[in-house]
């Protein structure tokens, strides 16, 4: 765990030494990537589980109910805030 916030903060530090730099530019970019290499390696891995992959046809309704309910329920908290912080009185807008 602390070698995980270590390489956060580390990464912080270059990020703020680093900012006025043209390599930071690059780093939305680099980041798009590396979320799609993760997503990639962990969706094989889930792949090449044989039982999970058996356990699909019985878990798979309730997994895709959740899915949808967790995406529901974050549109309808985005709607909310966005109501609540950039349509009222004090608002950004």
């Amino acid at each position: 765990m602390f070698r995980i916030l270590f390489f956060l903060m580390a990464g912080i530090g270059a990020g703020y030494l680093l900012r006025r730099t043209r390599l930071v530019k690059f780093t939305g970019q680099a980041t798009r990537i590396a979320v799609v290499a993760l997503l990639f390696v962990f969706g094989a891995s889930i792949g090449a589980n044989g039982e999970l992959i058996g356990s699909l046809s019985r878990f798979g309704a309730q997994a895709a109910i959740f899915a949808l309910l967790g995406v529901a329920g974050s549109l309808f908290a985005v709607g909310m805030a966005r109501h609540l912080f950039f349509n009222g009185k004090g608002g950004a807008r």
